[in-house]
Protein backbone atom coordinates (compact mmCIF):
# COMPACT_ATOMS: atom_id res chain seq x y z
CA UNK A 1 0.00 0.00 0.00
CA UNK A 2 0.94 3.60 -1.18
CA UNK A 3 2.32 5.78 1.82
CA UNK A 4 -0.50 8.29 1.13
CA UNK A 5 -3.25 5.51 1.36
CA UNK A 6 -2.16 4.34 4.16
CA UNK A 7 -2.17 7.32 5.83
CA UNK A 8 -5.52 7.94 4.61
CA UNK A 9 -6.85 4.66 5.96
CA UNK A 10 -4.97 5.53 9.46
CA UNK A 11 -6.53 8.56 10.05
CA UNK A 12 -10.17 6.90 9.10
CA UNK A 13 -9.27 4.05 11.47
CA UNK A 14 -8.49 6.51 13.95
CA UNK A 15 -11.26 8.65 13.24
CA UNK A 16 -13.86 5.47 13.64
CA UNK A 17 -12.44 4.30 17.10
CA UNK A 18 -13.51 8.04 18.63
CA UNK A 19 -17.13 6.76 18.17
CA UNK A 20 -18.82 4.31 20.99
CA UNK A 21 -20.27 2.45 17.84
CA UNK A 22 -21.30 2.47 14.48
CA UNK A 23 -23.63 1.04 11.83
CA UNK A 24 -22.30 0.79 8.15
CA UNK A 25 -24.65 0.66 5.49
CA UNK A 26 -23.63 -2.56 3.72
CA UNK A 27 -24.15 -4.16 0.60
CA UNK A 28 -20.98 -6.42 0.29
CA UNK A 29 -19.40 -4.01 -2.47
CA UNK A 30 -16.18 -2.78 -2.38
CA UNK A 31 -17.10 0.86 -1.19
CA UNK A 32 -19.90 -0.90 1.79
CA UNK A 33 -17.11 -3.47 2.84
CA UNK A 34 -14.05 -0.91 2.94
CA UNK A 35 -15.99 0.91 5.29
CA UNK A 36 -16.87 -2.40 7.44
CA UNK A 37 -13.53 -3.70 7.35
CA UNK A 38 -12.22 -0.06 8.87
CA UNK A 39 -14.84 -0.21 11.40
CA UNK A 40 -14.41 -3.49 12.51
CA UNK A 41 -10.85 -2.66 12.86
CA UNK A 42 -11.13 0.14 14.82
CA UNK A 43 -13.85 -0.75 17.04
CA UNK A 44 -14.33 -4.41 17.11
CA UNK A 45 -17.79 -5.97 18.65
CA UNK A 46 -19.23 -2.41 18.70
CA UNK A 47 -19.42 -2.19 14.88
CA UNK A 48 -22.33 -3.86 12.87
CA UNK A 49 -22.94 -4.32 8.85
CA UNK A 50 -26.52 -3.64 8.05
CA UNK A 51 -28.22 -4.50 4.92
CA UNK A 52 -31.44 -3.38 3.58
CA UNK A 53 -33.07 -6.02 1.73
CA UNK A 54 -35.97 -5.47 -0.40
CA UNK A 55 -37.36 -5.95 -4.23
CA UNK A 56 -34.21 -3.87 -5.76
CA UNK A 57 -31.39 -6.08 -4.07
CA UNK A 58 -30.89 -8.91 -6.07
CA UNK A 59 -30.81 -12.45 -3.85
CA UNK A 60 -27.81 -13.17 -5.18
CA UNK A 61 -26.45 -9.82 -3.47
CA UNK A 62 -27.58 -10.53 -0.20
CA UNK A 63 -26.00 -13.75 -0.12
CA UNK A 64 -22.39 -12.64 -1.22
CA UNK A 65 -23.13 -9.88 1.38
CA UNK A 66 -23.78 -12.69 3.95
CA UNK A 67 -20.34 -14.29 2.62
CA UNK A 68 -18.21 -10.92 2.69
CA UNK A 69 -19.21 -9.94 6.33
CA UNK A 70 -17.95 -13.84 7.44
CA UNK A 71 -14.21 -12.55 5.89
CA UNK A 72 -14.03 -9.59 8.02
CA UNK A 73 -15.58 -10.41 11.39
CA UNK A 74 -18.20 -8.07 11.43
CA UNK A 75 -21.21 -8.72 13.21
CA UNK A 76 -24.35 -8.08 10.62
CA UNK A 77 -28.15 -6.99 10.50
CA UNK A 78 -30.67 -7.59 8.22
CA UNK A 79 -33.63 -5.26 7.51
CA UNK A 80 -36.62 -5.43 5.30
CA UNK A 81 -38.54 -2.64 3.81
CA UNK A 82 -39.97 -2.32 0.45
CA UNK A 83 -39.86 0.57 -1.82
CA UNK A 84 -42.92 -0.52 -3.76
CA UNK A 85 -44.79 1.02 -1.24
CA UNK A 86 -43.81 4.10 -1.63
CA UNK A 87 -45.55 5.94 -4.64
CA UNK A 88 -43.14 8.44 -5.26
CA UNK A 89 -40.41 5.80 -6.12
CA UNK A 90 -42.79 3.49 -8.55
CA UNK A 91 -43.41 6.62 -10.19
CA UNK A 92 -39.46 6.32 -11.24
CA UNK A 93 -39.05 10.22 -11.46
CA UNK A 94 -35.89 12.11 -11.91
CA UNK A 95 -35.37 11.52 -7.69
CA UNK A 96 -36.30 7.70 -7.92
CA UNK A 97 -33.08 7.43 -6.24
CA UNK A 98 -33.38 9.91 -3.78
CA UNK A 99 -36.39 8.32 -2.74
CA UNK A 100 -34.75 4.89 -2.51
CA UNK A 101 -31.90 6.07 -0.92
CA UNK A 102 -34.47 8.13 2.12
CA UNK A 103 -35.76 4.59 2.66
CA UNK A 104 -32.90 2.19 2.83
CA UNK A 105 -30.61 4.70 4.96
CA UNK A 106 -34.25 5.33 7.23
CA UNK A 107 -34.39 1.58 7.85
CA UNK A 108 -31.11 1.47 9.16
CA UNK A 109 -31.17 4.29 11.19
CA UNK A 110 -33.88 2.77 12.94
CA UNK A 111 -32.07 -0.47 13.58
CA UNK A 112 -29.08 1.37 14.68
CA UNK A 113 -31.33 3.39 17.24
CA UNK A 114 -32.73 -0.45 18.48
CA UNK A 115 -28.88 -1.06 19.09
CA UNK A 116 -28.47 2.29 21.24
CA UNK A 117 -25.69 3.17 18.34
CA UNK A 118 -26.14 7.27 17.00
CA UNK A 119 -24.07 6.89 13.62
CA UNK A 120 -24.91 5.56 10.42
CA UNK A 121 -22.11 4.94 8.21
CA UNK A 122 -22.16 4.88 4.12
CA UNK A 123 -19.46 4.17 1.23
CA UNK A 124 -19.74 7.33 -0.65
CA UNK A 125 -16.07 7.71 -1.82
CA UNK A 126 -14.19 11.16 -3.09
CA UNK A 127 -14.92 9.80 -6.51
CA UNK A 128 -18.53 9.96 -6.07
CA UNK A 129 -18.88 13.53 -6.04
CA UNK A 130 -18.52 14.94 -9.37
CA UNK A 131 -21.05 16.26 -11.21
CA UNK A 132 -24.15 14.18 -12.84
CA UNK A 133 -27.58 13.90 -11.40
CA UNK A 134 -26.83 12.08 -7.71
CA UNK A 135 -29.88 12.85 -5.96
CA UNK A 136 -28.87 9.69 -3.73
CA UNK A 137 -26.09 11.85 -2.64
CA UNK A 138 -29.02 14.06 -0.89
CA UNK A 139 -30.72 11.92 0.54
CA UNK A 140 -27.33 10.84 2.50
CA UNK A 141 -26.52 14.77 3.68
CA UNK A 142 -30.59 15.19 4.45
CA UNK A 143 -30.19 12.16 7.08
CA UNK A 144 -27.11 12.65 8.25
CA UNK A 145 -25.39 9.33 7.43
CA UNK A 146 -21.31 9.63 8.15
CA UNK A 147 -19.22 9.05 4.75
CA UNK A 148 -15.85 8.40 5.73
CA UNK A 149 -14.09 7.53 2.78
CA UNK A 150 -15.97 10.61 1.42
CA UNK A 151 -14.39 12.39 4.55
CA UNK A 152 -10.55 11.58 3.95
CA UNK A 153 -10.66 12.19 0.61
CA UNK A 154 -10.70 8.00 -0.25
CA UNK A 155 -11.34 7.87 -4.01
CA UNK A 156 -12.25 4.60 -5.71
CA UNK A 157 -8.81 3.78 -6.95
CA UNK A 158 -7.95 4.19 -3.52
CA UNK A 159 -11.00 2.02 -1.78
CA UNK A 160 -9.74 -1.02 -4.14
CA UNK A 161 -6.18 -0.31 -2.63
CA UNK A 162 -7.48 -1.10 1.22
CA UNK A 163 -9.83 -3.68 0.14
CA UNK A 164 -6.70 -5.59 -1.00
CA UNK A 165 -4.84 -4.67 2.41
CA UNK A 166 -7.55 -6.33 3.82
CA UNK A 167 -7.69 -9.16 1.48
CA UNK A 168 -11.32 -8.65 0.68
CA UNK A 169 -12.70 -11.19 -2.25
CA UNK A 170 -14.53 -7.94 -3.20
CA UNK A 171 -11.34 -5.66 -4.30
CA UNK A 172 -12.04 -5.73 -7.61
CA UNK A 173 -15.34 -6.51 -7.69
CA UNK A 174 -17.77 -4.18 -10.10
CA UNK A 175 -20.08 -2.04 -9.22
CA UNK A 176 -23.80 -2.25 -9.59
CA UNK A 177 -26.20 0.09 -9.18
CA UNK A 178 -29.76 -1.34 -7.44
CA UNK A 179 -32.10 -3.43 -10.25
CA UNK A 180 -34.69 -0.02 -10.34
CA UNK A 181 -32.19 1.60 -12.18
CA UNK A 182 -32.77 -0.97 -15.01
CA UNK A 183 -35.96 0.62 -15.53
CA UNK A 184 -36.26 3.85 -17.44
CA UNK A 185 -37.37 7.42 -16.09
CA UNK A 186 -41.08 7.72 -16.44
CA UNK A 187 -42.07 3.66 -16.57
CA UNK A 188 -43.35 2.89 -12.84
CA UNK A 189 -41.28 0.22 -11.08
CA UNK A 190 -43.23 -3.06 -10.38
CA UNK A 191 -41.78 -6.41 -8.86
CA UNK A 192 -42.69 -8.13 -12.15
CA UNK A 193 -40.32 -6.16 -13.78
CA UNK A 194 -37.64 -6.26 -11.59
CA UNK A 195 -38.19 -10.06 -11.07
CA UNK A 196 -37.58 -10.52 -14.98
CA UNK A 197 -34.46 -8.43 -15.19
CA UNK A 198 -33.08 -10.18 -12.18
CA UNK A 199 -33.61 -13.18 -13.30
CA UNK A 200 -32.54 -12.02 -16.96
CA UNK A 201 -28.81 -11.03 -15.33
CA UNK A 202 -28.60 -14.22 -13.62
CA UNK A 203 -28.74 -15.92 -16.65
CA UNK A 204 -25.72 -13.42 -17.97
CA UNK A 205 -23.82 -14.08 -14.90
CA UNK A 206 -24.16 -17.98 -15.40
CA UNK A 207 -23.02 -17.78 -18.81
CA UNK A 208 -19.82 -16.18 -17.45
CA UNK A 209 -20.58 -12.50 -18.20
CA UNK A 210 -18.54 -9.76 -15.87
CA UNK A 211 -19.99 -6.70 -16.60
CA UNK A 212 -23.60 -6.15 -18.13
CA UNK A 213 -26.92 -4.32 -17.54
CA UNK A 214 -30.68 -6.17 -18.83
CA UNK A 215 -32.45 -2.73 -19.69
CA UNK A 216 -35.93 -2.88 -19.44
CA UNK A 217 -38.12 -1.01 -21.85
CA UNK A 218 -41.33 -2.15 -20.94
CA UNK A 219 -41.72 -5.64 -22.56
CA UNK A 220 -38.15 -5.09 -24.48
CA UNK A 221 -34.82 -6.66 -23.12
CA UNK A 222 -32.12 -4.35 -24.09
CA UNK A 223 -29.02 -6.38 -22.97
CA UNK A 224 -25.65 -4.68 -22.17
CA UNK A 225 -22.08 -5.92 -21.92
CA UNK A 226 -18.98 -4.40 -21.54
CA UNK A 227 -16.80 -3.66 -24.39
CA UNK A 228 -14.26 -6.50 -23.76
CA UNK A 229 -17.33 -8.84 -23.95
CA UNK A 230 -19.40 -7.30 -26.76
CA UNK A 231 -17.57 -10.05 -29.58
CA UNK A 232 -18.61 -12.93 -26.95
CA UNK A 233 -22.72 -11.69 -27.25
CA UNK A 234 -22.54 -11.22 -30.82
CA UNK A 235 -21.97 -15.01 -31.43
CA UNK A 236 -24.77 -16.35 -32.79
CA UNK A 237 -25.24 -18.87 -30.52
CA UNK A 238 -25.69 -16.25 -27.31
CA UNK A 239 -28.12 -14.52 -29.97
CA UNK A 240 -30.42 -17.53 -29.89
CA UNK A 241 -29.61 -18.53 -26.14
CA UNK A 242 -30.59 -15.20 -24.91
CA UNK A 243 -33.59 -14.97 -27.23
CA UNK A 244 -34.74 -18.62 -25.60
CA UNK A 245 -34.01 -18.16 -21.94
CA UNK A 246 -34.33 -14.67 -21.42
CA UNK A 247 -37.48 -14.18 -23.72
CA UNK A 248 -39.00 -16.33 -21.65
CA UNK A 249 -38.62 -14.75 -18.16
CA UNK A 250 -41.76 -11.96 -20.17
CA UNK A 251 -40.52 -9.89 -22.60
CA UNK A 252 -41.42 -9.62 -26.14
CA UNK A 253 -38.47 -8.93 -27.32
CA UNK A 254 -34.49 -9.28 -26.53
CA UNK A 255 -32.08 -7.08 -28.07
CA UNK A 256 -28.49 -6.16 -27.86
CA UNK A 257 -27.22 -2.93 -27.24
CA UNK A 258 -24.24 -2.37 -29.78
CA UNK A 259 -22.76 0.35 -27.73
CA UNK A 260 -22.11 -2.10 -24.92
CA UNK A 261 -22.43 -1.20 -20.96
CA UNK A 262 -22.64 2.00 -20.03
CA UNK A 263 -23.94 3.63 -16.64
CA UNK A 264 -27.04 5.78 -16.53
CA UNK A 265 -28.44 4.82 -20.25
CA UNK A 266 -32.05 5.00 -19.18
CA UNK A 267 -31.66 8.00 -16.95
CA UNK A 268 -32.32 11.76 -17.19
CA UNK A 269 -29.42 13.21 -19.02
CA UNK A 270 -26.37 13.67 -16.78
CA UNK A 271 -26.92 11.10 -14.38
CA UNK A 272 -24.59 8.50 -13.28
CA UNK A 273 -24.97 5.43 -11.39
CA UNK A 274 -25.47 6.34 -8.18
CA UNK A 275 -22.64 6.46 -5.80
CA UNK A 276 -24.82 5.30 -2.86
CA UNK A 277 -26.05 2.22 -5.06
CA UNK A 278 -22.94 0.56 -3.28
CA UNK A 279 -25.54 -0.35 -1.07
CA UNK A 280 -28.51 -1.37 -3.28
CA UNK A 281 -26.18 -3.82 -4.70
CA UNK A 282 -23.18 -4.39 -6.89
CA UNK A 283 -21.78 -6.93 -8.88
CA UNK A 284 -20.87 -10.05 -7.58
CA UNK A 285 -20.19 -14.35 -8.15
CA UNK A 286 -24.08 -16.26 -8.33
CA UNK A 287 -24.84 -19.37 -7.03
CA UNK A 288 -24.87 -21.47 -10.23
CA UNK A 289 -28.16 -23.62 -9.28
CA UNK A 290 -29.57 -22.29 -11.66
CA UNK A 291 -32.65 -20.86 -9.46
CA UNK A 292 -33.44 -17.26 -7.39
CA UNK A 293 -35.91 -16.63 -4.92
CA UNK A 294 -39.20 -15.37 -6.12
CA UNK A 295 -41.42 -12.84 -4.23
CA UNK A 296 -42.78 -15.56 -2.09
CA UNK A 297 -39.34 -16.92 -1.03
CA UNK A 298 -39.73 -19.70 -3.23
CA UNK A 299 -37.12 -21.08 -5.60
CA UNK A 300 -37.86 -20.33 -9.53
CA UNK A 301 -36.30 -22.24 -12.55
CA UNK A 302 -34.29 -19.58 -14.06
CA UNK A 303 -32.91 -21.26 -16.61
CA UNK A 304 -32.73 -24.73 -17.71
CA UNK A 305 -29.51 -26.90 -18.87
CA UNK A 306 -26.79 -23.80 -19.28
CA UNK A 307 -24.55 -24.81 -16.23
CA UNK A 308 -22.95 -27.41 -18.73
CA UNK A 309 -22.47 -25.77 -22.05
CA UNK A 310 -21.53 -22.10 -22.67
CA UNK A 311 -24.53 -21.65 -24.29
CA UNK A 312 -27.54 -23.72 -25.79
CA UNK A 313 -27.13 -23.86 -29.65
CA UNK A 314 -29.51 -22.76 -32.40
CA UNK A 315 -29.81 -26.32 -33.03
CA UNK A 316 -30.53 -27.31 -29.78
CA UNK A 317 -33.19 -24.73 -29.27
Amino acid sequence: MTAPVADKLAAARADLADHDGVVVAFSGGVDSSVVAAIAQDALGDDAVACTAKSETLPAAELADARRVVDEIGIRHEVVEFSELDSQAFVENDDDRCYHCRTMRLGAMFDRARELGIDVVCDGTNASDTGGGHRPGLRAVEELDAYSPLLEHGIDKSEVREIAERYDLSVADKPSMACLSSRIPTGLEVTEQRLTRIEKAERVLRTWGFDQFRVRDHDGIARIEVGADELEAALDPDFAAAAREHIGALGFDHVTLDLAGYRTGSVSPEGETTDPTGDAAGTGGTDPTDGTTQSADGGDDPVVADVFDADYPTADDA
